[in-house]
C-alpha cells in the first residue's frame, strides 16, 4: 500500500428491538479498490447505539498500520456527532458520568489513539452500496444462531451486586 492511499471503512449498526438482539457489518477497503474486506458479528442483547459504536471499534482493530490515513463513514449520528462534535472530550472530562456506553467510548479512546482518522455521516438506507451492504450484514449477523453476549451490555443491566 503506498503512502498516499486510504483505507476507507463503512459501518452499521442494528439492533432488533432496543435493546435485543444485535449486530454489526463492516466493509473495509482501499480507496483504490483492489482489497475489501467484510466483517459482521451478532450479540444476544444489545442496543443499537452499542452496535453502531462497536462496528467502529472493531473496524479499526483491524488496521496494522497506523500511519495510513483512514476514513471512516457512519449512518450513527451518535458515533460520527459524539466525535466530530467534540462530545467525547465533555464525556472525558466528567469521567463518562451519566454518558452512555462508557466502556466503548473508553475502548474506542484506546484503539483510535496514533490513528489518522476521519468521521464522515451518511445518510441511511438513502442507497448508499457500502452503507447498505453493512446493513444487510448487521441485520443478518442480528439474526444469526451465532450469538454472543454483550459483556459491556450486560454489566450496564446487571451491575455487580444488583439481586434482581
Amino acid at each position: 500500500m503506498s503512502k498516499e492511499q486510504k483505507i476507507l471503512i463503512y459501518t452499521d449498526g442494528s439492533s432488533i428491538g432496543n435493546p435485543g438482539p444485535g449486530g454489526y457489518g463492516i466493509v473495509m477497503k482501499t480507496d483504490d479498490g483492489k482489497l475489501e474486506k467484510r466483517f459482521s458479528q451478532g450479540f444476544k442483547r444489545t442496543t443499537n447505539n452499542r452496535m453502531e459504536l462497536m462496528a467502529v471499534i472493531e473496524a479499526l482493530k483491524k488496521i496494522k498500520n497506523k500511519n495510513i490515513p483512514v476514513e471512516i463513514y457512519s449512518d450513527s449520528k451518535y458515533v460520527v456527532d459524539a466525535i466530530n462534535q467534540n462530545w467525547i472530550q465533555k464525556w472525558i472530562k466528567n469521567g463518562f458520568a451519566k454518558t452512555k456506553n462508557p466502556d466503548l467510548w473508553k475502548e474506542f479512546l484506546k484503539i483510535s489513539k496514533g490513528l489518522n482518522y476521519t468521521m464522515h455521516w451518511v445518510k441511511g438506507h438513502n442507497n448508499h452500496p457500502e452503507n447498505e451492504i453493512c446493513d444487510k450484514l448487521a441485520v443478518k449477523a442480528a439474526k444469526s444462531d451465532k450469538l454472543i453476549p454483550d459483556k459491556g451490555f450486560e454489566e450496564i443491566e446487571n451491575p455487580p451486586g444488583k439481586l434482581f
